[in-house]
């Protein structure tokens, strides 16, 4: 039996009554339910009427109809009702309506799903829920996106000035922006998106150049932290999740980038304010604003960089001035110590700062590097920074120095010392001048505590190279094997009856190599000292043939007893002060001429004045003068002072110091250009050829861990080796090198 033929407008006339019975319902007017039977048959309709046979086949008809509902639907009923409705109250109507069309298209589609599965696959046509958006998109949400933008934007901006708004309600209209781009983002963002941004930057401008006027950098950090946070809040209520980066650099660009110098530079708060007051706090709000911004935390390090070099340059300015005042501008003085425990303290201080509040980021490290390289290097009176740095841990070893503190707070000086010499350019002159101070205390036994002494050696080849510390620690080693020896020279004295010295008599035994250049001078010594050397040559002799001795008289000390009329006193002199001091404990000397005295001595003027002035002009008066005066000159008498006396039993009776500096920094000179000369010929062994820049780029970062060749020096020395025939230049570009040797 055939079916009964389903004519267009029969079978479109039952569809409108099912259609009309669906608005009524989404429109909320009286309208019974769907019976599963009506929606049945509204489905089975459709069926038929598509799988008739030509020219029966109502599909293209059906689908053109299918558009109509919409069109009709959207004219008629949803433009009237939004016409005469502006602000929220348009709003409220938009997503009513676009609710409402949603359900429309979801139950519509069901009743001509049919269409979808064959007709609209084959003639490749737009499928029946987009059909439905189509429709409103295009003669609704054209006619009213405007508005809705509009009155959109008017809410977000009540809310940032704390005012209540639907939120649910404004997330339900922007969907309708993002769904009307049909999958993709272009509706939304050309035309919500792109004024909602224009709209925002407008808006933080404004308050940008009202808060910077009005609020201290705290209060101004606060309140961007708290716009930002809302904002992010805005976009998951109701805002899409990709406006959420276009919106966040917005705010920060407007309120932390266009104002950054004048924020961080804000007088009496800004970011060397906070420094200087300890606000770790705000300082963390800086870190974490300015973090999030790409380049942003470089202003933050600039200004972190320029507070601690203000303090430290206030640092050097208040020990140059004290100095100034004080004299105590040799290197030794306490306001260079003081300046030395200072800066330890400011370094704490800013590594605290770039721990606690800007998270150990390289930025901030850099630039406190970079402060402290530029204050650690200027010079305070006439003392450089190498120096200044190498006294202060001479008078940290020495007895006394340390023994109030714990051995944690001296592990943590020794590395702030080692710590402030990375800082510090002239690192050879350092270990010069520490080495020279570590002998005397080494040499005189001045030193509080070995352990602490190898520690920071310990401390110094791990960060600057076993190079930096193979002569100290040969000294430290040559004390422990000295004290060996003499123990051993003792026992043989001991043990060898017909030795007898006459006087306690102790041998440092060092090796060259290891120990600062002194001044030797072939001293006439007396007879009691001649003895003593001589067993102690016999006794070295048995004990190795491979080292020669070398006397140094001038770090040797004695203990000589002087009788004076009152009472006796032990004299605790140098060997030169006892061999001039023994010249006169013949009974028959009464009086001794400068001439004297100097050849019996074979001393240098100088030397032999020295002595003379420490023991004739100076605190000791041991020996009188004739004439009286405050200088020695070559006609002056000497004699015995038997009136002399002290309240001590004894005393010590010291040299008038000498300025070792020049001497020092003039044989760090030399040694540097030893080091030009080897970095120049290294290099350029492995280049061959290399243009004069490169050299002596390369140079400078060669040397440049221990100390910054000066680039004239580099080019004496390139002269000096091609003089020695190791470099020659190029014939055709004399700016080039080549390696010869």
């Amino acid at each position: 039996m055939e079916k009964k033929i389903i004519e267009l407008d029969q079978g479109w006339s039952e569809m409108k009554i099912g259609v009309s019975k669906l608005i009524r319902i989404l429109e909320g007017k009286p309208e019974p339910s769907f019976e599963s039977e009506q929606y049945m048959n509204l489905y089975t309709t459709i069926y038929n009427m598509c799988t008739q046979k030509p020219p029966f086949d109502y599909s293209e008809q059906l689908y053109e109809r299918y558009r109509g509902v919409y069109e009709d639907y959207n004219k008629k009923t949803v433009l009237p009702c939004l016409r005469g409705k502006h602000d929220e109250y348009m709003l409220r109507e938009l997503s009513q309506r676009w609710g409402i069309n949603k359900v429309l298209v979801r139950w519509l589609s069901r009743f001509f799903f049919y269409l979808n599965r064959y007709f609209i696959s084959r003639r490749s046509l737009v499928p029946l829920t987009d059909v439905g958006l189509i429709s409103f998109r295009d003669l609704v949400y054209q006619k009213v996106q405007c508005k809705a933008r509009e009155a959109v934007i008017a809410l977000i901006n009540k809310e940032r000035e704390g005012g209540q708004i639907d939120r649910a309600q404004l997330k339900n209209v922007l969907d309708i922006y993002v769904e009307s781009g049909m999958g993709t983002m272009d509706k939304y963002e050309e035309d919500f998106e792109k004024f909602l941004l224009q709209d925002t930057t407008s808006y933080y401008s404004r308050k940008s150049a009202r808060w910077i006027d009005e609020d201290s950098c705290p209060e101004y950090m606060i309140k961007c932290e708290e716009c930002l946070k809302k904002e992010k809040e805005r976009v998951s209520h109701y805002l899409h999740s990709s406006t959420e980066p276009k919106l966040v650099k917005i705010v920060q660009d407007e309120l932390l980038v266009v104002v950054a110098k004048r924020l961080l530079e804000k007088e009496n708060s800004g970011c060397s304010a906070l420094l200087r007051d300890d606000r770790m706090e705000d300082l963390s709000r800086m870190y974490r604003l300015y973090n999030a911004i790409p380049n942003g935390l470089e202003p933050v390090a600039e200004a972190f960089k320029r507070h601690v070099t203000l303090e430290g340059n206030a640092l050097i300015k208040q020990a140059e001035d004290a100095a100034a005042t004080g004299g105590n501008g040799g290197g030794g003085g306490l306001q260079e110590q003081v300046l030395v425990r200072r800066i330890i303290e400011l370094h704490d201080k800013s590594m605290l700062y770039v721990f606690e509040c800007f998270q150990n980021h390289t930025l901030f490290h850099k630039a406190l590097k970079e402060a402290f390289e530029i204050f650690c290097n200027k010079r305070v009176a006439t003392s450089s920074s190498a120096e200044l740095l190498a006294t202060f841990c001479d008078n940290l070893f020495k007895k006394g120095g340390i023994d109030k503190l714990s051995d944690e707070a001296i592990e943590n000086t020794l590395d702030n010392v080692v710590k402030l010499l990375s800082y510090i350019s002239d690192k050879d002159l350092f270990a010069e001048f520490y080495r020279k101070k570590l002998a005397r205390r080494l040499l005189f036994d001045r030193s509080s505590n070995d352990e602490h002494e190898k520690s920071l050696l310990t401390k110094l080849k791990q960060q600057l190279g076993g190079q930096f510390t193979s002569k100290m620690e040969g000294m430290v080693t040559d004390m422990t094997l000295a004290k060996e020896q003499q123990q051993k020279f003792e026992d043989y004295i001991s043990s060898d009856s017909m030795v007898n010295l006459g006087m306690d008599f102790t041998v440092t035994v060092l090796t060259t190599g290891f120990w600062p250049s002194y001044k030797t001078s072939d001293l006439n010594l007396p007879s009691e000292m001649v003895k003593c050397i001589e067993v102690f040559k016999e006794y070295y002799g048995t004990k190795t043939n491979h080292r020669r001795l070398l006397w140094i008289y001038s770090l040797g000390t004695c203990q000589v007893l002087g009788r004076f009329d009152q009472k006796p006193i032990d004299l605790i002199v140098s060997t030169y002060q006892a061999a001039v001091l023994l010249l006169f404990s013949d009974a028959d000397t009464k009086r001794l001429k400068y001439k004297d005295i100097l050849e019996q001595l074979n001393l240098s003027h100088e030397d032999l004045t020295r002595l003379l002035h420490s023991l004739s002009c100076a605190k000791y008066k041991i020996l009188k003068k004739e004439p009286a005066s405050r200088n020695i000159s070559q006609s002056d008498e000497f004699d015995f002072n038997p009136k002399f006396t002290d309240k001590m039993r004894r005393i010590k009776v010291p040299l008038p110091p000498i300025d070792e500096r020049k001497k020092i920094v003039e044989d760090v000179d030399k040694d540097r250009r030893f080091a030009i000369d080897a970095a120049l010929v290294r290099i350029m062994k492995s280049r061959k050829v290399l243009p004069h820049q490169q050299l002596v780029s390369e140079c400078v970062e060669l040397l440049s861990k221990m100390f910054k060749p000066d680039i004239k020096m580099i080019k004496k020395r390139i002269e000096y080796l091609i003089t020695r025939d190791y470099l020659a230049r190029d014939t055709e570009n004399p700016n080039t090198f080549k390696y010869v040797a």
